[in-house]
């Protein structure tokens, strides 16, 4: 059994296209959504042949009237589940709540260490040896869900934001299309905090 999934990006969409070439992702992947017309995210999936929808923050009210929003978008294109690929919008607890167990993100640091939007700057500056990769269900806080996979990263002796941020992003790319590839099929079993998948 497999669900379709809406893969919601704001930005160049590498994440995305890592899902677009592996060949048991790229059908269950029914539209691409993002909240910036311009984003080369939605020009990777023009060009696979994937639906897209752009919702703008600034047509809506608030957070929820916008989440409402993007939930339509994913289900008016049947998709059961949600994978974030660099969405640069906090989504309201509603939308969490409409698709229960089934929002999944990926973000540059070993969470629950340093969490937000500037994970890779904060590892530098907070002079830690070891970052990382994190895969995690998304819940109402920001990077808090249940984790589902983790990568480490080493920081080496003159890194800078760019070169520490290009080695994650490669872990990234192998990681996330194996815990997609488990979410698309059902495999991922959840038990309050913890997540099992093979």
């Amino acid at each position: 059994m497999s669900i379709d999934i809406a893969v919601l990006a704001s930005g160049s969409g590498t994440n995305l296209q890592t899902l677009i070439d592996t060949p048991d992702i790229r059908p269950r992947i029914a539209c691409v959504v993002s909240d910036k017309p311009d984003a080369r995210a939605l020009a990777r999936a023009r060009d696979a042949g994937i639906a897209t929808a752009v919702v703008l923050w600034q047509d809506h009210a608030d957070r929820e009237t916008f989440s409402d929003a993007v939930g339509d978008a994913v289900e008016t294109h049947g998709a059961k589940g949600v994978v974030l690929a660099g969405f640069m919008r906090v989504l309201a607890k509603g939308f969490i709540d409409r698709f229960p167990n089934r929002v999944l993100n990926i973000h540059p640091s070993l969470l629950p260490a340093f969490p937000g939007a500037h994970a890779v700057e904060l590892a530098l500056s907070h002079g830690v040896a070891v970052t990382g990769v994190t895969v995690h269900l998304v819940d109402e806080k920001v990077d808090h869900g249940p984790i589902v996979a983790q990568r480490p990263v080493l920081v080496e002796e003159g890194d800078t934001v760019d070169s520490l941020h290009a080695r994650i992003q490669m872990e990234e790319h192998a990681l996330y299309p194996e815990v997609v590839r488990a979410f698309v099929t059902e495999e991922l079993k959840v038990e309050g905090r913890k997540v099992t998948w093979e």
